[in-house]
């Protein structure tokens, strides 16, 4: 749209045209001279009459551009309410007429019109005066010219009064007065077309607000929602109506009445987008935050990316907590609602900030991805403690959990105190088969083993070919591509790049044809991520459309595989288990390569998770999952196909200092409960405590709630005293300082104490030389174990250190002798804690890379993995930001915050600065901010105001969705920081409540 100012036509400015300015001056003085001039033609001249002396061309021209867009303006606003149109770049430049005038112009022509009217229904005597006084008025009044300077003095003329000159300022002073007005407006920021459809989708919510909070059946357009949501769905997602399964759960009266739910359906059937529709209402309809609790880093980032185009769109925010991303507590919005997606940990943080700041009420909704996590380890304690603190601190915030894997639903609807809803829907048909040998059978229930016969491979082997794929999976895999897509599920990351290199070599070499460009320019991507290395499997299998896709990737490297594969460019993946957990990548046959994870046989629901991604809704009219099983492993086999999915069991008790112990410190520091009566109260609200009959006789819930007391009191983190054989003691439990920064710092209690004494050490003789010392002290416990030293390079890294830098080996507990003596294969006498060597290790390890900036360089240096290096840095990126809470908490490490703060922003991006504003982004790596920048995106700005179209045009394999969410993820980050620095403007100058 053209929103300039520009009221003049041809002229450069108003003055230019000087007869018209001319004829006004004359038709004053005129009405000066005679008072008792011709009343009608005064009116007449008022109210814009041709024979008045102005102009009549231009007057008419004026007129009719004023009716036509008066018309197209009504117009609009019935085509905005039938069809709700949305994308405002559709816009023609002269679609409203009226965008060109300035706002004091539209009103004064409005005034006129009312003026008009009225005048034809006057006496000619009674509107002679009155009319030109009147208009004079309007003209000069400060709601008609909104920046103009108030004039001093009376503006209207008593009737019949004799006409002043040097009382009545000239109507061409008016005029002026009123176009310098328009001149000093400031441009609106958006177009007429943009606020009207602002109104529409305020009114829309408002109304929806009101369907939702009412106890009636009217939901309103969308399922209580603005239909513009719905259009968005068909714009970004093309997804142009819902399942009737997402019908029915979406009008479950359960929903209308805010209870809490429980969903369960098969892989790919569509759960998240039941999730998404109501974490809109609550976002949009209640005007509440939302947590999204989501079970990997890489699956929130990409939620983010996908919702940031809503939030820009519908008015709202969407933040990021993952990794070391996230601030605790959130900022209070006044203006606008939040979505915080939250990786497991971060989530919990973030329920622990918002319940000490008394705002967990501000949470309207949480919905919890993967539920059946609850039973898996240390994250499953760190899930359960969450959700049991939200149901016990606030009765306002609803609860949503799905999942494709659940069983004993029973324990977690009364943990949860939920509703549940399945269905068995799938959008593509699934057939399971199992393969032995040559021979294909179909999983059926109702046969008498769990097996059918379905066919014989009929494919071909050569002797040396049977020899290379005893298992027959070349002849499975050239059954679908290159025409349809296959995954191959390996037991581990070695046997994934095995298979992609054997299917390779016997594959038909016509399979290299189709998409040989978008192949080589894959390839020539790879390479520039590499900064020119490539891996050698990768530069052979991608030719023929294949790849890998495991953990031993960098982030880069798995994004453009994941983009290439989605595109079509490669039609097969040989990948691990972890990406059925992970991102969306559907195919039309799945290949299980063996009933194996690492070294543990398959359990139903990983089974279940990885044959889900068989069938693309959409593309597929069927998927097919195929195991390949060995003869003596067919029995196991069939137990686990026949067998019901495994029980959700709560992790608080065998992860002790992950687990109870944990939510008893973390009760006690945030007040929730400070006696031993009140901790068991919220104890049985657990699943823990739902599943409390499955605890060993010999010790009861009670008994395990002391003895974890007990043992924070002996650590230093809790003070009080036990007393009473029961649960009634009324003994008062507090926080000490340290017990305080541990579980404020997220700090697992195993190693709270050895970082404590390690953080304490440091203040003796920090070395600040460089950051190694740091680096040392923000390297995670739970990497050290799984590091194994390579001797030689230990030594050489150790050389090429500074005299200062290896003096910090020294300080920790590492001398040059034992490095050298191992290095050299010499007997050691004094040990020295692996634990610390390890830790200096990798330490050696950040240092080299945030030296660098290039994971390939350092794997290569180091014999490690570049996936392995990646996953160090943004494990220490993230224990970093804990170790700097650790710290905010206890005065003595106060050295330590401004050191912590910018380290954990060095290991968070691991780029030369220019570049980190860019990759704040989400979906913003490396490779893309490297490539943005040197086409002059330098700023967060420079994105968010930037042409999508253009993007695409100046950035090589850049999608045009791929731009549009990348400005879309801009804007919604620029409007993020906008309103935190608004927000605390508006802190700072808060009237404060209590001045004496």
């Amino acid at each position: 749209n053209n929103d300039s100012e520009d009221m003049f036509g041809g002229h450069d400015s108003f003055y230019e045209d000087d007869s018209l300015l001319a004829q006004i001056d004359d038709m004053e003085q005129a009405n000066l001279q005679d008072k008792h001039m011709d009343i009608k033609a005064a009116g007449e001249f008022t109210l814009g009459n041709p024979q008045s002396g102005i102009d009549r061309r231009k007057q008419s021209d004026f007129s009719a551009s004023e009716n036509a867009a008066v018309h197209k303006v009504e117009k609009a606003d019935s085509s905005q309410m039938t069809e709700n149109d949305l994308v405002d770049s559709n816009e023609e430049p002269g679609d409203f007429i009226l965008d060109d005038l300035p706002s004091s112009q539209l009103l004064y022509l409005d005034k006129m019109d009312e003026l008009s009217s009225a005048s034809r229904k006057s006496a000619v005597t009674a509107r002679s005066n009155n009319c030109v006084n009147s208009c004079l008025g309007k003209i000069s009044s400060p709601s008609f010219c909104h920046d103009a300077e108030p004039r001093e003095g009376n503006t209207e003329v008593p009737t019949g009064s004799k006409c002043d000159s040097s009382k009545i300022e000239s109507l061409k002073d008016h005029l002026k007065s009123a176009m310098t007005g328009n001149a000093k407006a400031q441009t609106p920021l958006v177009s007429k077309t943009k606020q009207l459809k602002d109104a529409v989708l305020s009114e829309e919510i408002c109304v929806a607000r009101k369907a939702i909070e009412s106890s009636s059946d009217d939901i309103g357009p969308f399922y209580g929602l603005p239909s513009k949501v719905k259009d968005l769905l068909k714009q970004f997602r093309g997804i142009e109506a819902l399942y009737e399964w997402q019908h029915d759960c979406l009008t479950l009266k359960s929903l209308q009445q805010r209870k809490n739910l429980i969903y369960s359906l098969p892989t790919s059937g569509g759960k998240t987008l039941v999730a998404e529709v109501l974490i809109l209402q609550e976002l949009l309809c209640r005007q509440k935050d939302v947590l999204m609790i989501l079970p990997y880093v890489a699956i929130v980032r990409e939620k983010v990316w996908g919702l940031s185009s809503f939030g820009v769109e519908l008015g709202f925010l969407v933040e990021e907590y993952a990794g070391s991303k996230g601030r605790f507590p959130p900022i209070k919005r006044r203006m606008k609602s939040s979505l915080y997606i939250a990786t497991i940990e971060k989530g919990h943080a973030l329920v622990n900030s918002l319940i000490e700041a008394g705002r967990i009420d501000h949470l309207g909704l949480v919905v919890v991805d993967e539920l059946h996590m609850l039973g898996e380890g240390s994250r499953g304690a760190t899930l359960e403690m969450t959700l049991a603190k939200i149901l016990y601190t606030s009765k306002n915030t609803q609860i949503i959990g799905m999942s494709a894997t659940l069983n004993n639903v029973g324990d977690l609807q009364k943990f949860l105190q939920a509703d549940y809803y399945t269905n068995n829907f799938r959008p593509v048909e699934l057939k399971e088969y199992i393969k032995i040998r040559d021979t294909i059978y179909e999983v059926d229930s109702k046969a008498e083993n769990g097996f059918s016969f379905s066919r014989v491979l009929s494919f071909k082997y050569s002797s040396d070919l049977e020899k290379a794929d005893p298992d027959h999976v070349i002849a499975l895999v050239t059954e679908v591509i290159p025409k349809y897509s296959c995954l191959i599920f390996c037991p581990t990351k070695q046997n994934c790049e095995n298979v992609a290199s054997m299917v390779c070599k016997y594959l038909n070499k016509e399979l290299s044809a189709p998409k040989e460009k978008e192949k080589q320019e894959l390839i020539k991507n790879l390479r520039t991520i590499g900064n020119g290395s490539i891996c050698p499997v990768l530069k052979h299998t991608i030719p023929f459309g294949i790849a890998y896709h495991h953990s031993g990737l960098t982030n880069d490297e798995r994004k453009i595989i994941e983009e290439a594969y989605s595109a079509g460019v490669l039609c097969l993946l040989a990948c691990t288990a972890t990406l059925a957990a992970g991102v969306n990548l559907p195919a039309r046959r799945v290949i299980l390569r063996a009933p194996y994870v690492a070294r543990e046989f398959l359990k139903k629901n990983q089974y279940k998770q990885m044959i889900g991604r068989a069938g693309r809704a959409g593309i597929d009219n069927a998927g097919e999952s195929i195991l390949i099983v060995q003869e003596k492993e067919k029995q196991l086999v069939r137990d686990l196909v026949n067998s019901p999915l495994e029980n959700c069991y709560s992790s608080l008790l065998p992860e002790l200092t992950k687990g109870v112990q944990s939510l008893l410190l973390s009760l006690v520091g945030l007040k929730i409960a400070v006696t031993l009566e009140e901790i068991y109260s919220f104890m049985c609200h657990t699943l823990l405590g739902v599943q409390q009959h499955l605890l060993p006789k010999e010790k009861s819930l009670l008994d395990i709630i002391k003895e974890g007391v007990e043992n924070l009191i002996e650590n230093g983190l809790l003070k009080g005293k036990m007393s009473g054989k029961d649960h009634n003691s009324q003994s008062i439990l507090t926080i000490t300082q340290l017990g305080k920064a541990t579980y404020k710092g997220s700090i697992d209690l195993a190693y709270c104490s050895a970082l404590y004494r390690e953080l304490k050490k440091g203040l003796e003789g920090l070395v600040l030389e460089s950051n190694l010392h740091l680096l040392y002290l923000t390297i995670p416990y739970d990497m050290i174990y799984s590091c194994n030293p390579d001797w030689m390079i230990y030594l050489r890294q150790f050389n090429q250190l500074s005299a200062a830098e290896q003096k910090v080996a020294d300080i920790v507990g590492v001398p040059e002798s034992f490095i050298t003596k191992k290095a050299s294969g010499q007997a050691i006498r004094k040990n020295v804690d692996s634990a610390i060597v390890n830790r200096l290790y990798l330490s050696f390890v950040l240092y080299t890379l945030l030296r660098e900036t290039n994971v390939w360089s350092v794997s290569e240096k180091f014999n490690m993995s570049r996936g392995y290096v990646q996953s160090l840095l943004t494990s220490a990126a993230s224990f970093a930001s804990c170790v700097l809470r650790f710290c905010e908490e206890l005065e003595e490490f106060w050295v330590y915050k401004a050191l912590l703060t910018e380290l954990t922003k060095q290991l968070t991006y691991c780029v030369k600065t220019e570049l980190i504003p860019l990759m704040e982004v989400a979906g913003v790596l490396e490779a893309r901010a490297k490539q943005l920048y040197s086409a002059g995106y330098k700023t967060l700005a420079h994105l968010a105001n930037a042409n999508p179209e253009t993007l695409v045009k100046m950035i090589e394999h850049l999608s045009r969705r791929q731009a549009r969410q990348i400005v879309s993820s801009a804007k919604m980050l620029l409007s993020e920081k906008a309103e935190a620095l608004q927000e605390e403007v508006d802190e700072l100058l808060r009237m404060p409540t209590d001045i004496p």
